[in-house]
């Protein structure tokens, strides 16, 4: 699915492509109805795959997110003043969000989370909360207006225990640090702490206890948001690989015709393409139905995809490949895809959970 030129409009940052896509139209074709709707997962693909070509990757990381989760689950549970208008200036591309959902110590286990929101203190202080926490790893941390902050309202592990709320990262109590790394340049990734920071009610997102709900129906289409990207960074990587090594020769005979890499770029592709086939399959299950099974086939498939192609055309680039912004640290970065969103192992518990339906499925 090769990007389609000018898709993309031009700017720095997400803020900037965002602002663009909003002038352009395309930001209104992405949610046809509305960004609390279905999302165009074909559009979207292709926007992240213009994003991929483009680069920075931490771009491609700050767009995903605010297009296939924040500005959704924004838009769903939006439901005061406060939150209303902040959806309005992100539709219209004008207010860059952050999803702030993991914990300094819990990471993918979100039932563990430690952040809290003091919701008893909206009887008795004239309708305040406060917030306390640190989240680790958030995508537009340094970049953002406001974060939509996962935390529990109550203690224990029961899925009504948590809370979204929309947190102006300027307020009082908020502290933002950029994380220490030089990987995913233009994502704005950083950790945020939030110490007796105070709210009113009006920044609640949706009714309390219905925050991993929320969670878990906009993480399915961002599991297939990210398999689209992984897909056309190994697509794009790969080809790249083919043609460098085209024109490289070993005793006069060209690189991409030694059997034993042809071997390793023929594996690559048929790689690229079960992974394209998987997506293309599933992605009308996910945008319409929410499937959380087939969201987490995708993206186990994903991550492990794209760490196989990686490695290898990593390899195949020899000492040229740790380069300043070469294909070591693009292969560094490809990480994520193992990670973000829910580690592999994570979400291969919840395929292994519906195991047998879902094997059942796979009958002829």
């Amino acid at each position: 699915m090769p990007e389609t030129p000018g898709l993309l409009p031009p700017g720095r940052d997400a803020r900037e492509v965002l602002a663009g896509l909003s002038r352009t139209g395309a930001l209104g074709r992405l949610y046809p109805a509305g960004p609390a709707g279905r999302i165009d997962a074909v559009l979207l693909r292709r926007l992240l795959g213009a994003a991929d070509a483009r680069g920075p990757q931490g771009l491609v990381l700050a767009l995903l997110v605010q297009l296939a989760t924040a500005l959704p689950l924004l838009a769903q549970s939006a439901s005061t003043p406060v939150t209303e208008k902040v959806l309005r200036a992100a539709v219209e591309g004008q207010a860059l969000l952050a999803l702030a959902a993991t914990d300094e110590q819990s990471g993918s286990d979100l039932a563990g989370l430690a952040t809290r929101v003091d919701l008893t203190a909206a009887d008795v202080e004239d309708g305040i909360l406060v917030l306390d926490g640190e989240k680790r790893w958030v995508t537009s941390a340094t970049t953002a207006d406001h974060a939509l902050v996962l935390a529990r309202h109550r203690p224990g592990r029961h899925f009504t225990s948590f809370t979204w709320l929309l947190v102006p990262l300027d307020a009082p109590g908020v502290t933002v640090r950029p994380a220490d790394t030089e990987l995913f340049a233009a994502s704005g990734v950083g950790h945020v702490t939030f110490d007796r920071c105070r709210l009113d009610c009006g920044h609640l997102l949706g009714r309390p206890g219905r925050g991993l709900a929320l969670f878990a129906r906009h993480i399915a289409v961002e599991r297939l948001a990210s398999a689209a990207w992984g897909t056309e960074l190994c697509r794009r990587v790969l080809a790249g690989t083919v043609a460098r090594l085209a024109g490289r020769t070993v005793d006069g005979t060209p690189l991409d015709r030694n059997p034993a890499v042809r071997q390793r770029l023929a594996e690559c592709a048929v790689r690229v393409s079960a992974l394209d086939a998987l997506w293309t399959a599933s992605y009308e299950r996910i945008t319409g139905e929410r499937d959380a099974t087939a969201a987490a086939v995708l993206k186990a498939a994903s991550g492990a995809t794209v760490d196989h192609v990686l490695s290898a055309c990593a390899q195949l680039w020899g000492a040229d490949g740790f380069a300043a912004g070469g294909i070591q640290q693009l292969r560094a970065e490809a990480a994520l895809f193992g990670i973000g969103g829910g580690a592999t192992e994570v979400v291969l518990d919840t395929v292994a959970d519906r195991l047998v339906p879902l094997v059942e499925g796979l009958a002829a």
